[in-house]
């Protein structure tokens, strides 16, 4: 059976340049041709979670521009439901500006929009005050208000949703509100993120799997049940109840990173809904972020449930 899932989150319309390197502050750096596609941690969790077989609606807002029609366009080609998605008049869409090196790491810089605009009471009303909706599964980021996210979060649980949180961007240093974290099943988050919510300057130097799994454990002592960090091309690790656990990452000609993120966030949330085995699921999600990493751009880049499989099928443990 496909998982039914709802993602509540942003949508921006991403303007997107190559360069041979990332610029220092100051600097200027020529690059490729600007490319132009949709975009927004809500929405690309959305795209990849219908790609790789889920049911999924989305909740989230766009502005009465020729963006905000786009994004909604996309979202409507992936067979999604758009139902909760609402349109706020004069208001620009999100938009995202990306950096992206040859190597595919990036820069992103945000202008929410509309997005700013979910707030509690629009939450309340573009879904009636029933946010799960006999969905198995509520998958959240942090590019709508915080209070909304927390509200999602509340009635998730309370619906018996399996609440995931990707805990980006974060909005600041230092631990999240605890109630958001004790509401959440599932935490993911990446290396500065985990450090971030940990109160940590850095990452650890040796980037050992010890460190990282020693570190999910002890975000799971802020309270939620699950913990993901994920480590890149390295893979992840992960903690919950039975203890730590590392897969690694799988080979790939990696060219740009931009949707790997959300990628592995749609593949695990649909695993762990559909009740797969911890490392069965972060084994999947590291096999998405593989394949999103191959290609240029979010959406563009985001995989098929057959690409995800044959990768798994090619690759022995």
């Amino acid at each position: 059976m496909d998982e039914r899932l709802v993602v509540v989150g942003s949508l921006n319309m991403d303007l997107s340049v190559t360069v041979p390197r990332l610029p220092r502050p100051g600097e200027t750096v020529s690059g490729a041709d600007v490319v132009r596609g949709p975009g927004g941690k809500g929405g690309n969790q959305a795209v990849a979670a219908a790609r790789l077989g889920a049911r999924v609606r989305m909740v989230g807002m766009l502005g009465d521009d020729t963006h905000g029609v786009e994004l909604r366009a996309a979202l409507t080609a992936e067979g999604i439901d758009d139902s909760t998605v609402g349109t706020l008049p004069a208001t620009a869409s999100g938009l995202a500006l990306i950096v992206v090196q040859h190597d595919g790491e990036n820069t992103i810089t945000l202008s929410p929009g509309a997005n700013h605009h979910l707030d509690e009471a629009t939450l309340r009303s573009l879904t009636e005050g029933t946010v799960a909706n006999r969905a198995d599964t509520v998958l959240l980021q942090l590019e709508v208000p915080l209070p909304t996210v927390l509200a999602a979060a509340r009635e998730a649980r309370a619906a018996g949703a399996l609440t995931v949180l990707n805990a980006a961007p974060l909005p600041g240093p230092g631990p999240l509100p605890a109630e958001l974290l004790r509401a959440v099943d599932v935490l993911i988050v990446n290396e500065t993120e985990a450090a971030g919510l940990l109160g940590l300057p850095d990452a650890p130097s040796a980037g050992r799997d010890e460190d990282w799994t020693a570190r999910a454990e002890r975000l799971r002592l802020l309270g939620p049940g699950t913990v993901v960090v994920t480590l890149g091309a390295a893979g992840a690790v992960a903690a919950d109840a039975r203890g730590g656990l590392s897969e690694p990452g799988f080979p790939a000609d990696a060219v740009d990173t931009v949707g790997a993120g959300d990628a592995f966030c749609a593949q695990l949330a649909i695993a762990l809904g559909l009740g797969r085995p911890l490392a069965e699921s972060v084994r999947r999600a590291c096999a998405a972020g593989a394949v999103a990493a191959t290609r240029h751009g979010a959406q563009n880049a985001l995989p098929t449930r057959a690409e995800v499989d044959s990768l798994l099928a090619g690759t022995p443990r």
